[in-house]
């Protein structure tokens, strides 16, 4: 075990800490002080003496992770990005919760250095932590697999700081359960037990025993009491430290460590409130803070010299020798794995290989759900690219998810007569937890892998917040979902989207992609594979459908174009269409149908297919204007409610889809039932004419 060193120096720079998060919330009149007062001492372990990581390069390969889920204490992790000196300085700090600053109310990935996640939604960070820790196992497997167990330089541990909100939250209880099973050896969650909410006590909400519940679902557990009682707090850190080194020790359980304080220690007269929590804790009380530390009460934001200097000198120069260790066996593998070290390579440039033929293109006058061209798909990206991986919420056989033998991502303890452990595998088991699998999916698309989670499009609403903060962060997980209409049939209306697809479509900087067919599938896939800069949810159909003949002589376009988001799928055989009907996914077969009906009464119609609504938005107005030209009749058609779609046909189009919930009854004869069949939308086109 490492030996615990802690000087005055220490002890003042905690206390510097504490009162960099009073004057910060103070200076702007908002945000939550009273965590970030009282676990300055644990925050300041982790980063000082226990994390490995580079103040200098915060996205150094060889780096901890560290996740504050409890991200409505962001100064918390912001006061210790100062001290140790990785790229915030404290003007930042006094800019904290304001318009365009590096400290925003929450921490988010990819604008302040150092944030590994954005969290702010409790539990989210507890879900991806669970997923950085997968993913640093499952790196070890792909580009080093030959190195002993903890020696590889992609071996690292992930530290997650969690409060009583997270453990209320559900996904935390989901991602903890899944984290067990997966044997993380390398995650220790730190639970702040303050006792405290917005509403005051948790004894009127929360009297479980949550130690338990961890040690129940497998995990190494520990107690820490960091209730100082107004004495000092040395012995308290020392106790944490060598709880965590116990902890690092366990390498095939997850570790959890519960550690007791009062919120807003040691503030005088408020510490243990709830009127700390999330409000400014009030000039006379911060004042009195101050002298209690030995602060001057009439200065803000006062950092003594020595202090900055010693922990950003500490940082730095622990940063320096394991960085020495760490290059010198980085050089060692690159020398000795010159294939891995071209995949790391690339993979760190944002490259994809060439996807073209891939898979052969599927062939006209066939039938085959979209869902199980995906499926075929991803097993033919498999070899291709090694660094894609994912699975499905208990649903792989219905999702068509699963790589086929590829072996699954599990402990050796854990296989099954079904399912074949491998620590390289590509199967991922994520459970029946839709929402911890799409915070550990934005963990693993974070890094050095792609990967893919896959359930029922209505269950899209029980993950629908990690969804969001992979578009707000910027993070290209993929999300995988089948059963896209009423055409999932007797399952009823519970199991049949109607919303979903247009809820998802009014998140910004999500791509909603619902494939026409097998051939559109293989397209799609190779679009999203290249994309690293945001989400990309892939709506498919359980039921077959039509492979559309792209035969050129018959005046198909390619499959290719739905690169546009919508294209013209088959021209009208006018020179200018009087009528161009607009369909998603399984309804483009019936709107080519459509198109029959319209051409026979002499009315000029095209069709259009419309994957991708936002990439379409993205094209210019000529483009736009081609395929939809402002004097014809625009008509869309999908499986689902219209709301959107004025915005695509015009305040004179026509909107077909379906603006209440399903029933139980075969799909096809739902279909026909709500009005999205060859007859309805020629009757509808008729009347819009006056033909």
């Amino acid at each position: 075990m490492a030996a615990f060193q802690w000087s005055e120096l220490d002890a003042k720079a905690v206390d510097t800490a504490r009162i960099l998060a009073a004057d910060s919330v103070e200076k702007v009149g908002n945000g939550h002080p009273g965590t970030a007062i009282s676990i300055a001492p644990l925050a300041y372990l982790l980063y000082q003496k226990v994390m490995t990581f580079d103040p200098a390069d915060p996205t150094w390969l060889g780096r901890d992770r560290f996740v504050l889920s409890i991200g409505h204490s962001s100064i918390t992790q912001y006061a210790q990005l100062y001290l140790s000196g990785c790229g915030l300085e404290l003007d930042d700090l006094k800019a904290f919760r304001t318009r365009g600053s590096l400290t925003p109310g929450h921490p988010e990935y990819g604008h302040t250095p150092g944030v590994e996640c954005t969290t702010g939604p409790l539990g989210a960070g507890v879900s991806n932590a669970v997923g950085f820790a997968m993913a640093a196992r499952k790196e070890q497997a792909l580009f080093d697999p030959s190195a002993t167990a903890g020696e590889s330089i992609f071996d690292h541990y992930v530290y997650c700081v969690a409060g009583d909100g997270d453990m209320q939250e559900g996904v935390a209880g989901e991602a903890a359960s899944l984290a067990a099973t997966q044997e993380l050896g390398n995650l220790i969650v730190i639970y702040d037990d303050n006792r405290i909410s917005i509403e005051g006590d948790t004894a009127i909400t929360f009297s479980e025993d949550v130690v338990a519940r961890h040690q129940a679902y497998g995990w190494d557990v520990h107690s820490v009491d960091f209730t100082h009682g107004g004495t000092g707090y040395e012995e308290k850190v020392e106790e944490l430290f060598k709880a965590i080194e116990k902890a690092k020790a366990v390498a095939d359980k997850p570790s959890f460590i519960k550690v007791t304080t009062v919120i807003g220690w040691p503030l005088p007269t408020k510490a243990g409130t709830a009127e700390i929590h999330g409000s400014k804790i009030g000039a006379d009380e911060v004042a009195a803070l101050k002298s209690v530390l030995g602060f001057d009460p009439a200065k803000s934001f006062e950092v003594a010299d020595e202090v900055v200097n010693y922990t950003r000198t500490n940082a730095a120069h622990r940063a320096q020798e394991t960085r020495a260790i760490w290059d010198k066996k980085y050089d060692q593998w690159a020398k000795a794995n010159q294939e891995s070290k071209k995949l790391l390579d690339r993979i760190l440039a944002q490259e994809i290989p060439d996807l073209e033929g891939i898979i052969e293109p599927y062939e006209a006058e066939t039938r085959k759900s979209t869902r199980a061209a995906s499926g075929e798909t991803l097993t033919a990206l498999a070899d291709t690219m090694p660094e894609l991986w994912g699975g499905s919420a208990d649903l792989g056989g219905s999702n068509n998810t699963t790589m086929k033998g590829k072996g699954s991502f599990l402990p050796a303890s854990r296989g099954s007569s079904d399912w074949t452990p491998d620590p390289n595998g590509r199967v991922l088991h994520f459970g029946i937890r839709e929402h911890a699998m799409g915070g550990i999916l934005n963990a693993l698309n974070s890094g050095l892998t792609r990967a893919y989670g896959g359930t029922f499009l209505v269950f899209a609403d029980y993950m629908r917040t990690p969804i969001r903060l992979a578009a707000l962060s910027g993070v290209p997980s993929i999300f995988v979902f089948t059963h896209d209409s009423i055409g999932v049939g007797e399952d009823g209306p519970t199991h049949q989207p109607i919303e979903q697809i247009a809820s998802l479509r009014l998140i910004p900087n999500l791509d909603v992609i619902r494939p026409a067919d097998a051939n559109e599938v293989v397209e799609a896939w190779k679009l999203i594979a290249d994309n690293h800069d945001h989400p990309s949810a892939l709506i498919l159909s359980r039921q077959d459908l039509d492979v559309i003949s792209r035969a050129p002589c018959r005046g198909f376009a390619p499959a290719s174009d739905m690169i546009f988001g919508a294209y013209t799928l088959l021209a009208s055989m006018t020179d200018e269409p009087q009528v161009v009907l607009v369909a998603t996914g399984s309804e483009v077969e019936i709107a080519l149908e459509a198109r029959d009906g319209l051409q026979e009464l002499g009315i000029g119609t095209s069709v259009v297919s419309a994957p991708c609504l936002e990439w379409f938005a993205e094209q210019d107005q000529d483009y736009r204007e081609m395929v939809l030209p402002p004097h014809a009749l625009k008509v869309s058609i999908e499986a689902g409610v219209t709301a959107g779609w004025s915005d695509i046909v015009g305040s004179s189009g026509i909107t077909i889809g379906i603006d209440h919930f399903g029933a139980c009854a075969p799909g096809a004869e739902l279909y026909r039932e709500y009005g999205l069949t060859k007859d309805d939308i020629v009757a509808r086109v008729r009347t819009s004419l006056g033909i």
